[in-house]
């Protein structure tokens, strides 16, 4: 621009130093504020560009956070109702398929006593677990036993059964939820992996660690079983189920595994933080 505006003035006539230097001066001026002014448009664009973008990423956290709290409601209610059918229906059929039994104990020959006292056995072992069973469902149950007892209940009933041996391991202060919904999902989280640790893992022993902080409570859960490949179910429903819900809670989630090396996961759960936001 400097050199055009040079150029111009060699072509005109003779002027005084002093005109050519104001002249030069105003085409600067003009030039400085007409970059200003461009540079000043670009940046409030931006401005407004990244906070358009902010605002739909936001909108869109906040539309996905609604439809995972509305999913795990949904899944809830469905436990929920299942663990009263369970134990309204099914208990009491067991329960009368057991009254029924022992009432016929006195009534057979002494060759089959010793089956029917069997199938009593069984029949009353299997009322205990739908029992159990509908417990480890009903959100109502869970929230009366606490969040560490409904863990230690969990255990009990794989003991029962005798799928794996299996411990508990508890360290520091254990009344810290200040969110009933924080304890559910927590539980429904280590549930889902002891489900999956039953089905799937083939392991002996199953070791879960609560350890307490002031801000924090850290939960390890480890099977010793066969493991698998990450990358073969990374988008698996039930991992995708477990992080999902940990999101909601705004804690930290790592599942580890390889062949042959079991499965390990680990949970953050940001005790003050959730504290303040409730």
């Amino acid at each position: 621009m400097i050199h055009l505006i040079n150029i111009f003035l060699q072509t005109q006539p003779s002027v005084s130093t002093s005109a050519e230097r104001y002249l030069l001066i105003y085409m600067i001026v003009v030039l400085l504020i007409v970059t200003t002014l461009v540079v000043i448009f670009f940046i409030v664009f931006q401005k407004r560009k990244n906070k358009l973008l902010l605002d739909k990423i936001r909108q869109q956290q906040a539309f996905d956070e609604e439809i995972a709290q509305t999913q795990t409601e949904i899944q809830e209610e469905t436990l929920k109702h299942v663990g009263r059918e369970l134990h309204d229906n099914v208990g009491q059929l067991l329960a009368f398929a057991s009254m029924q039994i022992n009432m016929l104990t006195s009534q057979v020959h002494d060759d089959l006593k010793e089956k029917v006292t069997d199938t009593s056995k069984v029949i009353k072992e299997s009322l205990q677990e739908v029992r159990a069973l509908s417990k480890s469902l009903n959100t109502d149950v869970i929230l009366n036993a606490g969040f560490e007892e409904s863990i230690q209940n969990e255990l009990n009933r794989l003991k029962r059964l005798k799928l794996m041996e299996v411990e508990l391991i508890s360290e520091g202060e254990k009344d810290v939820f200040k969110n009933n919904k924080d304890a559910i999902i927590l539980f429904r989280i280590i549930q889902e992996f002891m489900s999956n640790s039953v089905k799937y893992s083939k392991a002996k022993h199953l070791n879960i660690s609560l350890n307490y902080s002031e801000e924090m409570l850290i939960i390890q859960a480890k099977d010793d079983g066969i493991g698998f490949d990450m990358e073969t179910v990374k988008n698996g429903a039930g991992l995708i189920n477990m992080k999902s819900r940990a999101e909601l809670i705004e804690s930290k989630f790592s599942l580890t595994s390889k062949p042959n090396e079991g499965v390990q996961l680990q949970i953050e759960y940001p005790i003050l933080k959730r504290a303040i936001n409730d």
